[in-house]
């Protein structure tokens, strides 16, 4: 976690060792790629992309993985497949820093959440 409170998501990714600056940046390009319209900011202390005033998804760097979240009950039960080789928590997603990060599966969980907050 990063040693001081990032205001943007430029600072926040700036704490970081270089081999993990890459995997964040790689992680917003590709919620930016699939959700140009997202509003960037700092929330909970992680990067957070906004839409229509309503969180569509936040990252953060671990010591050995970096979060996704919100994965909702829904959202992990269609993605079953594709979910299963990575931990994660009740609300969240893991994907080891010792592997290359699964853009395409985030584009689908990002998707995904904008289907979601399309609904509500």
């Amino acid at each position: 976690m990063p040693s001081t409170k990032p205001k943007t998501i430029d600072e926040y990714i700036s704490n970081f060792p270089p081999e993990v600056r890459q995997a964040l940046q790689e992680i917003r390009e590709t919620v930016r790629k699939v959700a140009p319209d997202a509003e960037e900011t700092i929330s909970y202390d992680m990067p957070t992309f906004n839409l229509n005033g309503s969180y569509l998804i936040y990252f953060a760097a671990w010591k050995k993985h970096i979060a996704l979240y919100p994965v909702s009950a829904t959202l992990a039960a269609s993605l079953k497949d594709d979910l299963s080789g990575y931990k994660g928590t009740k609300g969240s997603v893991h994907f080891p820093l010792d592997k290359r990060m699964p853009l395409e599966l985030i584009e689908k969980i990002v998707t995904w959440r904008l289907e979601e907050n399309s609904k509500s």
